[in-house]
């Protein structure tokens, strides 16, 4: 049995209805782009503040966790393509309920982080144009990409081509300038062997923890893939070739950033932490306009998490309600788009912005909160799932085994004790045991009305 692609004739969608109109240079940018998220440029900074050199070993044991999921649900989405993608497998191997609970906890974080998005992307441009309200700038990028989705699934994936295009270049470029300064070939600067590397866990085990916590909400956004392959004519290609390069993009991308950084400027450094790591790490090299060439970069970075979470909140709420799990209005199609739910899905990003200026140390303190580990909750999700499923496909259709989970189920296990250690260290930190409680809450909540739901469904 092929490990990870096969000739074989792909499945349909289980979402027919929706277009197909995402090509595979678009699923191949997404899966590329995709793993360089807003969190990489934003908050890094703040992880490396925390744990020093650190922060390398940091991204790369959550960068284990992260390859080992997203294999997880590669091998799902391979075999069982569907725009609703870890929900659609969840509701499949464990209840309607876990599907209701992982999909509408993700359509929350999502509706939430476009809102999130948009703020931060308004500021950057308010730099650039002070005396601009922060809220005009983020009405129009909603208009501009709730109208993009609201056209066709290829304007989406177009987007998305051209925005992971700049950014894998931007973060190429940088990783050839550092690793030319490192190796003290770069005109104008001196390499610094490991000067910088000999405090490697200044702050000890709570410092590397903090930095492990950054690192692992830093990752979000690689579920995408799965569920644009959905929209496209050869979704398994697509699935199976995001998984397949997973481990190389996040190596890449993540850890040899994070590394190159630490190198060549002093971890405890002020600029690190009030710039980030990028800005500091070109200014330190003496790059003209570095930072001005890295807000454009992290605006587009921004931008582009806003265009791919509307598209994914409407497809999550889309998928849940065509499956039966929520109100039937949102699973309107026109032209092969769900269009009421990408307004939906807009309109709900807009009003968290609202929320952050009306009520922000209260209701939108608590929303902030109640998404902050949504994220695990939904790799929990994945992992059970993935448990439950792999033995059924074996059973039942073996031939939809295109991609495997390796070491199959140790590794499945190794991932979800590592998920469990990473709850425990949320709990031990003040600052997101709030947020433990706040989405394990929400979750529960959910689950409780997905269990409802599905006994009135079946007594109908």
């Amino acid at each position: 049995m092929p490990n990870s692609t096969t000739t074989q004739t792909p499945p349909p969608p289980v979402d027919g209805s929706l277009s197909q109109g995402l090509k595979q240079r678009h699923l191949s940018m997404i899966a590329l782009g995709g793993v360089i998220g807003a969190g990489l440029f934003v908050g890094s900074g703040a992880g490396i503040a925390a744990a020093g050199p650190s922060i390398v070993l940091a991204y790369a044991l959550s960068g284990v966790l992260v390859m080992l999921v997203m294999r997880m649900l590669g091998e799902m989405s391979a075999a069982y393509p569907s725009s609703g993608s870890f929900s659609a497998h969840a509701e499949r191997a464990i209840g309607p309920w876990a599907g209701f609970a992982a999909g509408w906890s993700f359509w929350v974080l999502l509706c939430t982080a476009v809102g999130l998005e948009g703020i931060g992307a308004a500021k950057i441009v308010q730099g650039w144009l002070p005396g601009t309200p922060q809220w005009m700038w983020v009405a129009l990028f909603m208009v501009v990409f709730c109208g993009t989705n609201l056209a066709a699934v290829k304007n989406f994936g177009e987007f998305e081509f051209w925005f992971a295009a700049l950014k894998v270049g931007a973060i190429s470029l940088f990783l050839i300038l550092g690793v030319l300064a490192i190796a003290g070939v770069l005109p104008g600067t001196d390499a610094p062997g490991t000067s910088h590397l000999s405090d490697f866990m200044p702050n000890g085990g709570d410092g590397l923890v903090i930095g492990l916590l950054a690192s692992v909400f830093a990752y979000g956004g690689l579920e995408t893939v799965t569920i644009a392959a959905a929209e496209s004519r050869d979704p398994v290609r697509g699935v199976a070739s995001a998984v397949r390069t997973a481990m190389w993009r996040i190596a890449v991308f993540y850890i040899g950033s994070m590394a190159v950084a630490v190198t060549l400027v002093p971890w405890d450094s002020e600029e690190v932490t009030a710039k980030g790591p990028y800005i500091a790490t070109l200014e330190h090299l003496g790059i003209p306009g570095a930072s001005q060439l890295m807000n454009v970069v992290i605006l587009v970075a921004l931008l582009s998490a806003m265009n791919a979470n509307i598209y994914g909140a409407s497809r999550i709420g889309f998928s849940l309600v065509e499956r039966g799990l929520g109100p039937k209005v949102l699973a309107r199609l026109s032209g092969g788009v769900p269009r009421i739910a990408v307004v939906t899905s807009s309109v709900l990003g807009f009003v968290c912005v609202l929320l952050s200026y009306w009520r922000p140390d209260d209701i939108f303190k608590w929303l902030l909160n109640m998404i902050g580990a949504v994220i695990l909750i939904v790799w929990i999700f994945i992992a059970v799932s993935q448990l439950l499923l792999r033995r059924r496909i074996e059973r039942e259709a073996p031939e939809r085994l295109v991609v495997r989970m390796w070491m199959f189920p140790w590794l499945t296990w190794v991932a979800l004790a590592g998920m469990a250690a990473i709850f425990v260290l949320m709990w031990r930190e003040p600052d997101t045991r709030t947020q433990l409680y706040s989405s394990g809450g929400m979750a529960l909540f959910l689950a409780a009305v997905g269990y409802v739901w599905q006994r009135l469904r079946a007594r109908a």
